[in-house]
């Protein structure tokens, strides 16, 4: 039997979400608490996609096949209770053998913070803070050259293999409110640091070193040397995954 659940974690603890000799993730911890319930059998939870060290989600699918048929119920309570305190299981649905919570996603959404205000200790695991005023016009401009269908390899970092590094951002914006910045991005799929480096930069055009045109110039340079400095991973959070 198959079973996905939605699930959301503080990222500020783990080496990120895939499994890691030695270390710290997400996908050690459910694991374990799945094995538990599958009576001890090794169980292999697949995400909807990986985050980096320090990145949050709020709202992340992964699925596992059960030998043993569960109620719904009986499986959240039992994993919640097997989990540690920074990961929280929000539902459990069963589904077709055909469901993959990787390869069924449709679309995901991205969510960057900033503050521009106050340094905040409290929220240093989850708001970049970056401390300094930004040009919201120029970021709201140059955040719409990334919509669309583009070659990224501008904006991936040199770690991702992928041959094929063109997606589509489907939608962006960027709001603010009490001088938190939030930053959205909607696509059909991410690659490894593409999000935060598009936020780096457009912190270099908001801070007044790049232009907004220049977002159009690096993306179709399609050399990774030619981006700037990635964002730091507290600010990331993966907000929704569409099936």
């Amino acid at each position: 039997m198959r079973y996905r659940i939605d699930f959301s974690y503080d990222g500020t603890h783990f080496n990120g979400y895939q499994c890691q000799p030695k270390l710290r993730t997400v996908q050690e911890e459910l694991e374990k608490a799945v094995s538990y319930l599958n009576g001890q059998t090794p169980t292999t939870v697949y995400s909807s996609g990986r985050t980096d060290k320090g990145v949050h989600a709020m709202n992340q699918v992964a699925h596992f096949d059960l030998t043993l048929e569960i109620p719904l119920d009986k499986i959240k309570r039992g994993l919640n209770s097997n989990l540690p305190a920074d990961i929280h299981v929000k539902k459990v649905t069963k589904v077709s053998n055909h469901f993959h919570a990787r390869f069924s996603a449709k679309k995901k959404e991205y969510i960057y913070k900033i503050n521009m205000g106050e340094y905040n200790p409290l929220m240093r695991n989850y708001i970049y803070q970056y401390n300094r005023k930004l040009d919201m016009e120029k970021m709201k401009k140059a955040i719409k050259y990334f919509e669309g269908t583009h070659d990224f390899t501008s904006f991936v970092s040199s770690e991702d293999e992928r041959e094929n590094k063109v997606r589509t951002i489907l939608k962006t914006n960027i709001q603010e409110k009490n001088h938190i910045i939030e930053i959205h991005f909607q696509a059909d799929g991410f690659m490894k640091y593409q999000v935060r480096n598009m936020v780096g930069l457009l912190l270099t055009i908001g801070s007044g070193k790049k232009e907004v045109a220049d977002v159009e110039t690096i993306l179709k340079q399609k050399d990774r040397t030619k981006s700037v400095k990635i964002a730091p991973a507290e600010g990331l959070y993966l907000n929704k995954v569409w099936y």
